[in-house]
């Protein structure tokens, strides 16, 4: 899942990896909403704000959306430098450095908020832009463009050329290729509106506020270390093969 790449990635991984990110995503979202009445998991509105305010001559009030719209850029730059800067190595599984530090972000702002009493609210939203800046980033690239998690609009788009192409079979006649890939469209639109349920259940319901992500910070934690298990599993049912395959 987050270890396939090229030829060798298949329609099941990415499939599993857009079901968890989307889900944290969502919660992401929601949360971020809630408290800061931000948009954090994409930059559109943000760019449409930081226009109004230059349009209207008020240009430093527009700066903290031009951070916010930097912070989302410099996510997606620092993911893709990291995978690039260490793919060579193949002992190393370079999908999971943008992991650990999204993991990491994430963990940290209820222990900047709660326990040091941080109160910085333009700072918190660019981290958690920051954050979905790399998560993009990562599974765009680990996907080859296929899977992006962190907003709808693209997603609705793709979704609404898909379902028009069926009824245009002569023209496209890959049916089942593109009933795969509106499937996996709707489990990514499926899971990010789900984990906008959780989080907001968790914040308001449950009165966890920006503990809530906490739970994405553990999903992913998670993902990673069953996946790694995972494969460790399968290498050692291949080598135990090859041994038996040997020594018949």
């Amino acid at each position: 899942m987050f270890r396939h790449q090229g030829k060798s990635r298949t329609f099941n991984h990415n499939l599993r990896i857009a079901t968890i990110l989307s889900f944290v995503a969502g919660i992401v979202n929601v949360s971020g909403f809630l408290e800061f009445k931000q948009l954090t998991t994409n930059v559109t509105g943000h760019f449409a704000l930081f226009i109004n305010d230059v349009a209207e001559f008020d240009v430093w009030k527009g700066t903290i959306y031009f951070l916010y719209i930097f912070s989302f850029l410099l996510g997606s730059f620092l993911s893709s430098f990291l995978i690039e800067k260490f793919k060579e190595n193949k002992k190393l599984n370079v999908f999971v450095l943008p992991t650990i530090i999204e993991f990491l972000i994430l963990i940290s702002i209820p222990i900047a908020v709660y326990i040091f009493q941080i109160e910085s609210p333009n700072l918190i939203v660019s981290a958690l832009l920051f954050a979905m800046g790399l998560q993009n980033s990562l599974v765009t690239k680990i996907s080859n463009a296929i899977v992006r998690t962190t907003h709808l609009t693209g997603l609705f788009t793709d979704l609404g050329i898909e379902l028009s192409q069926l009824f245009f079979p002569k023209t496209y006649k890959d049916k089942d290729k593109i009933k795969a890939t509106i499937k996996l469209r709707i489990i990514i639109i499926s899971f990010f509106f789900l984990g906008g349920l959780v989080g907001g259940f968790l914040y308001s319901r449950m009165g966890l506020k920006l503990n809530t992500l906490i739970i994405p910070a553990i999903v992913l934690m998670v993902s990673l270390f069953f996946d790694d298990f995972r494969f460790r599993i399968i290498m050692a049912k291949r080598k135990y093969n090859q041994r038996k395959t040997v020594r018949n």
